[in-house]
């Protein structure tokens, strides 16, 4: 895993207003703490929340005109500057597209994508032949995991 791989933590979705203030699409709990944005590109000057998301002003944006023309934009940190995690914890970008093996060391596919219903998270996993299982990730499904990684118990990979 990269220290420098980007982490997208919001995406502007429109213009707000005619000062140059963004909408944006927040995927992280706290976007507040990051003051610069896409390798120093977008400098955070403000953050307020919004009707569906928060509206942000950067200093780099003047008018509704550079405004509108960020919509679609991805806004990605490094993922150096992410906070450190406890035990047991991750970061949904550090297992997407991690190869998942059994527990017998049989190759199984790679992580695709991660969703949670309510129950804690859920990861999707692609074989080889394009099909596609999913597995809860809680211990007794997915011992162990690391950068390199993901072990999957067997009886989760039928």
């Amino acid at each position: 895993m990269s220290a420098d791989r980007p982490v997208t933590l919001a995406a502007v979705i429109g213009a707000h207003g005619i000062a140059g203030e963004v909408r944006l699409k927040v995927f992280a709990e706290d976007l507040v703490s990051y003051k610069s944005f896409n390798n120093g590109a977008l400098t955070l000057k403000s953050l307020r929340a919004g009707s569906n998301g928060a509206i942000a002003r950067f200093a780099e944006v003047a008018d509704r005109n550079a405004a509108e023309a960020l919509r679609g934009t991805q806004l990605t940190v490094p993922r150096s500057a992410l906070p450190p995690l406890e035990d047991g914890e991750y970061y949904h970008v550090d297992l997407l597209g991690l190869p998942a093996v059994s527990d017998a060391g049989d190759a199984l596919g790679k992580v695709v994508a991660i969703d949670n219903y309510g129950a804690g998270d859920v990861l999707e996993i692609e074989r080889p032949d394009g099909k596609r299982f999913m597995v809860p990730m809680q211990p007794e499904a997915v011992p162990e995991w690391d950068a390199e990684r993901l072990v999957v118990h067997s009886g989760f990979a039928e």
